[in-house]
């Protein structure tokens, strides 16, 4: 199993996430993958986002991505919340998305992930951690 996380910092434009967060934030990227796929007169939104949310557990604060597509299997989302020391030292809490690849996923949901997670980074002004360890900001930094 492979790992990414978006982090909310105190930069970030929201302090805390939910599933339903999550979702209403994939059903946005949905839509407007369609309509760039109206624009171009081609079903974008199908190859854009092969998924359909399944099982969602509220208790356990994850839902899976499942896909019938030959390309792609399965993409694990949930949200969490950690203790963190913060810039000034203070403890504090900080809320988090993970993306979590797990065995049956293929090259192809690891591309999706990462395109998924880039723009949950974006659109959160958050901090991405990819599953090869590197760093993404997308917040403002001072």
């Amino acid at each position: 199993m492979e790992n990414a996380y978006i982090k909310l910092v105190t930069n970030s434009n929201a302090q805390h996430i939910s599933l339903d967060d999550v979702k209403d934030l994939f059903s946005y990227y949905k839509e407007i993958t369609g309509k760039t796929g109206t624009q171009l007169d081609w079903d974008y939104d199908n190859a854009a986002f092969p998924y359909q949310i399944k099982e969602v557990n509220h208790e356990k604060n994850w839902f899976y991505l499942k896909s019938d597509h030959q390309k792609y299997k399965a993409i694990i989302v949930g949200v969490g919340q950690e203790k963190i020391v913060d810039e000034t030292g203070e403890n504090t809490v900080q809320s988090y998305i993970q993306i979590t690849l797990p065995e049956i996923s293929t090259a192809g949901d690891k591309g999706k992930a990462n395109e998924f997670c880039k723009f949950l980074a974006k659109k959160l002004e958050g901090e991405l951690h990819l599953f090869n360890g590197r760093v993404m900001y997308f917040y403002k930094r001072k």
